[in-house]
């Protein structure tokens, strides 16, 4: 049995007995991490975690804590106190090149209405501001202007040293709940079911100073925005709570994909009536887009979908690919995919080809190939697949990792020092690779002897 098992483990969710969710056995071959460390220092949930380099990373949560770790040794390396409430949104904040000081920084924001300003190195707060009309939900750095920004009820942009250098009109009732950078020095923000674009006019020679503009208001969503990512310099994507996916051309924000197909479209009714009628919206909901040059892989209620940027379709999906909503994915080397759900699993996943054996025509649209539509075609007739079409992929679960007893809210990836997953249970679970950390306690072993006097090879 693998020794990451700890006694308790997750809850049967509902019928989980009855479900069709993939299940793997004991002897897991092809899951390296075997080994866990719990680490225990938050007292509410564990919500964010970042990652400061290739060996640090902080967390947070409900109980307004910041702590920072060293993956390798889940040491706690610092404990930062000074939000009051708990905390909304964290991100990164490297320094440039052209600085002096290399110091790490992170910023955090609260729901006391505060965003804080922390050095990682000393574990110091640098600085606060506590001016903000209401509780910023996310932060972003644009790293090539210096500068960052807040969104909440309005969007704030902000210099190093904390200067509020320009900010819109306080406009939004719901207030900004994404944010990502576009070219040409714009941003797009997510507010509600609009996607609004602004565009930054940085302080130059001769310029009295810095501006954000408001570009276009988007509507083209029909419900609120939970997603939204970068696929490349070309191109982002937005996904809503109703199962809506629309991939954007990034530099005049025009619709290059749209898909809402996730439940039988054949019953054409008016949009509100097909929520109603078919699965419940958050059976469908995108809560989470990962991606690379080739793939982008979405979130979608319980289940996980991969789609081919190139060849503008699914290659491959897991339907039910845990018992409850999935809230976070990532994509490992070696066409790997980790999952993390409200069910208290974290999944491993291969992306494996298969030969595709069906003569039926590939259909048009996003999700349609998988049964999700209906294809019209005269009876009697076949239609062979072209070659081109050459096969398609299949997500096989080759690890189940065991440790959470309530939804787990996230996770990192590190290449050498393994896994780290935070949950409601208030833990962080440290994964490690077993082989890997048994070769290395050797070669530690052995270069103690060695550096000891008492390793004698018998020469």
């Amino acid at each position: 049995m693998l020794r990451w098992l700890i006694g308790g483990g997750r809850e049967p969710q509902g019928l989980a007995e009855k479900s069709p969710v993939q299940t793997i056995g004991e002897e897991q071959t092809q899951n390296p991490y075997t080994e866990l460390l719990v680490l225990k220092a938050h007292h509410d949930m564990v919500r964010f975690l970042v990652q400061l380099d290739d060996y640090r990373f902080a967390s947070a949560g409900d109980d307004g804590i910041v702590f920072l770790w060293n993956a390798q040794t889940g040491e706690k390396i610092f404990e930062l106190h000074g939000h009051t409430q708990k905390i909304t949104a964290i991100t990164a904040f490297p320094s440039l090149d052209s600085y002096e000081d290399k110091s790490q920084w992170i910023l955090t924001a609260s729901a006391d209405r505060t965003v804080i300003i922390w050095d990682c190195d000393t574990g110091r707060q640098v600085q606060k501001v506590s001016c903000f009309h209401s509780t910023v939900k996310c932060l972003t750095v644009l790293q090539r202007l210096d500068v960052w920004l807040s969104g909440g009820s309005d969007l704030c942009v902000w210099n190093r040293e904390l200067d509020l250098l320009c900010k819109t009109s306080h406009l939004f009732d719901t207030g900004i709940s994404a944010l990502i950078e576009l070219p040409k020095n714009c941003v797009a923000a997510a507010v509600g079911k609009e996607l609004i674009i602004f565009r930054l006019i940085s302080s130059t020679e001769g310029s009295v100073g810095w501006d954000v503009l408001e570009v276009k208001r988007i509507l083209d969503h029909q419900d609120n925005i939970l997603s939204l990512v970068n696929i490349n310099d070309l191109n982002f994507v937005t996904g809503s709570h109703i199962g809506e996916l629309i991939v954007w051309d990034a530099l005049d924000w025009t619709v290059q994909a749209y898909e809402r197909n996730f439940w039988d479209p054949s019953v054409q009714l008016d949009k509100q009536q097909e929520i109603k009628l078919c699965q419940k919206p958050n059976e469908i909901s995108i809560h989470h887009f990962t991606c690379d040059e080739e793939y982008l892989f979405a979130a979608v209620g319980r289940g996980l979908y991969v789609y081919n940027l190139q060849m503008k379709r699914v290659i491959a999906f897991q339907k039910t690919a845990h018992d409850s909503t999935v809230l976070h994915i990532a994509k490992l080397p070696n066409r790997q995919l980790i999952s993390c759900s409200e069910d208290g699993s974290v999944r491993i996943w291969e992306l494996r080809e298969k030969q595709q054996l069906t003569a039926e025509p590939v259909p048009t649209g996003f999700f349609n190939m998988w049964g999700f539509g209906r294809v019209n075609k005269p009876a009697n007739q076949t239609i062979k697949k072209p070659q081109e079409n050459g096969t398609v992929c299949s997500l096989e679960l080759i690890g189940d990792l065991i440790g959470h007893s309530s939804s787990v809210e996230m996770f990192l990836y590190f290449e050498d020092h393994g896994l780290v997953t935070c949950s409601a249970d208030h833990l962080i679970i440290l994964w490690k690779n077993g082989e890997r950390e048994s070769g290395l306690r050797s070669l530690r072993l052995f270069q103690k002897l060695e550096d000891d006097g008492d390793l004698n090879l018998g020469f």
